[in-house]
Parts: structure tokens; C-alpha cells; sequence
């Protein structure tokens, strides 16, 4: 017997006509977003993929077909080992640091009744407007070892310290640098759990209290349970924007001095695009777009399925 949703020609049910103009309305609507994807990524990413199998300068015909070449001498230069290794320090660190720090200031903004949170939420939130070259730069000037006003505060506090280059030093450059990501991007997570803590009920907070639960327990057994979305797409934005970090990188020193803190997207700027070996950059511009795909694919099975389940 056919439903509400069907009528009968002959002895055969079929869907309605509605059915069929719902389904073209949808396919209109995502035709423009599927064309915009396939022609800036999916077809970028193939052609990377054939580019990285030549020894090619960005000019002229491929004609020099080196195979994997390209991958073997990736994996076999140091500096993209340094570099590999100084993407994961920002990630452990940025998971250690910078999403704890945004965590509790949304708690004491986004939970707290005093006049001024507005204010305070938006001067912590500046940082990521601010554009990354601009950040860089202006970080580079502050930390300057005769005027820079990090450096003086530093010196002041530790005298030990006076007139240091923290940029010009391997040991320190790429934590000096990483201070600047810290306080570039840690307003941007603080907003995420603002909005996560807006969409809580109070009613639970209120009938926890009513249970006789001091504000720890609070915290940890109901708020946190409850933001696990947000510290999700927190940790996920986090990973990823760290396997992607240069402006702020290129703009305080290159990745230099020595390549410390040299990551993947500065040395596929410096050893591709720059020595014009487009080919070579290619390569490296497809392993981290591996990392990046993996580490999503990954992270879609087992933490946010899991979730849902």
C-alpha cells in the first residue's frame, strides 16, 4: 500500500513530485559551495600531487620525472625533521598552555556577574583580530634587545637577562615565538567556551548547589562534562592551526637562526618556493596535507564518533 507520501500509477508506487523538487532545490543550493570547493582544493591538491613527481622550477614544461625523489630527500633532510619536530612542540604546548588559559578565563568571564565582563572579553579577544604579520612585527620590535619593552620587563625582573636577543638565540627563539602564538590565538578558544558555557541551563548549576556541590564539583562534574563539544572543536582547531602556522613564524626571523624554529609551512616557503623548486615544494605542501587529513579522519573516528555514541 503506498503511504501519504506516494501515489499509485498502475500497481507500482512512486515518490511524489516533491520529492524529486526538494532533492533539485538541495543540489541547487550546494552546486555553487561543491564548484568552489572542487576548483580551490580538490583540483589544487591533485595537481600537487603531479607536480611533486618532478624536478621542476615553476617555468616551462615537466619534463625531469624524478618518481618520489622529491619524498625521499624530504624525509632525509634534518631541517625537516627539526621542522616536523617544532609543529608537535607547538602542538603539546598550545594543549598544555594555551587552551587552559582560554578555559579559565571563560570560566571566570562567561560564569561571572560583574559589570565590565563585555569589555574584558573583548580586550582579551583582540589579539586575534590583529593580523598575523602585523602581531609578528610588532613582537619582533618588542622583543628588541636595546628597546623592546619585553626585553626590559624581563631584564628588570631577572637582571641575569639584560640585553638578551631572544630572537637571535637558538636556544630561545622558539619559545619567545610561541608566546606570541599563546597570546594570538588564546582569545579565540576563550570564545568558543563562552559560547559553549552560554548554552548550559542555569537550572543545573542552581540545582547542583541545591545538592549541596561547592564550585569544584561544579565545575568538574557538570560544566566540563557538558563543554566537551566545544573542547573538542577547541583541540581540533588547535592541532590543526599548528600544523599550519608561518605568518607569525615568517614575519619574527624566517624560521631562523639556525632553523630553530623552523616548522613544515616555513620549509616548504624557504627550500620550495624561494630556490624556485616547485616541484620539491609541492612535495612538501602534500605531506602536510596527509598529516592534516589523517590526523582529521582520525580525530572523526575516534573522538567525535565515540562521542556520539
Amino acid at each position: 500500500m503506498a503511504t501519504k507520501d506516494q501515489k499509485i500509477i498502475g500497481n507500482k508506487p512512486i515518490k511524489i513530485k516533491k520529492q524529486k523538487s526538494d532533492f533539485l532545490i538541495a543540489m541547487a543550493f550546494l552546486a555553487v559551495p561543491l564548484l568552489v570547493f572542487t576548483l580551490f582544493v580538490v583540483i589544487p591538491v591533485f595537481q600537487a600531487m603531479y607536480f611533486s613527481l618532478y624536478k621542476w622550477n615553476g617555468l616551462g614544461p615537466l619534463v625531469k620525472f624524478r618518481w618520489f625523489k622529491n619524498f625521499f630527500t624530504i624525509f632525509t633532510h634534518n631541517v625537516f625533521h627539526k621542522a616536523i619536530l617544532n609543529n608537535f612542540k607547538i602542538i603539546i604546548l598550545s594543549l598544555l598552555t594555551q587552551l587552559p588559559t582560554a578555559l579559565i578565563l571563560a570560566l571566570a568571564i562567561g560564569r561571572g556577574d560583574f559589570k565590565g565582563k563585555v569589555i574584558f572579553r573583548g580586550i582579551f579577544f583582540l589579539p586575534f583580530i590583529i593580523a598575523e604579520v602585523v602581531a609578528g612585527i610588532m613582537w619582533y620590535f618588542l622583543y628588541h634587545p636595546e628597546f623592546g619593552l619585553a626585553n626590559s620587563f624581563l631584564s628588570d625582573i631577572f637582571p641575569c637577562l639584560r640585553n638578551i636577543a631572544l630572537l637571535s638565540n637558538p636556544k630561545t627563539v622558539f619559545y619567545a615565538i610561541f608566546v606570541v602564538l599563546w597570546w594570538k590565538y588564546f582569545g579565540l578558544y576563550m570564545v568558543i567556551f563562552i559560547a559553549g558555557l552560554q548554552g548550559i541551563p542555569k537550572e543545573l548549576e542552581e540545582a547542583a548547589y541545591v545538592d549541596g556541590a561547592n564550585n569544584w564539583q561544579l565545575i568538574w562534574k557538570i560544566i566540563l562534562p557538558l563543554l566537551r563539544p566545544s573542547i573538542q572543536i577547541s583541540i581540533f582547531l588547535s592541532i590543526v592551526g599548528s600544523f599550519q602556522t608561518f605568518d607569525v613564524i615568517w614575519a619574527m626571523g624566517k624560521g631562523d637562526p639556525l632553523n630553530a624554529s623552523e616548522t613544515m609551512v616555513t620549509y616548504l616557503y624557504k627550500f620550495g618556493f624561494q630556490r624556485s623548486k616547485l616541484g620539491f615544494g609541492s612535495a612538501v605542501a602534500i605531506i602536510i596535507f596527509v598529516i592534516c587529513f589523517i590526523f582529521s579522519i582520525l580525530y572523526q573516528r575516534f573522538i567525535v564518533k565515540e562521542e556520539k555514541n
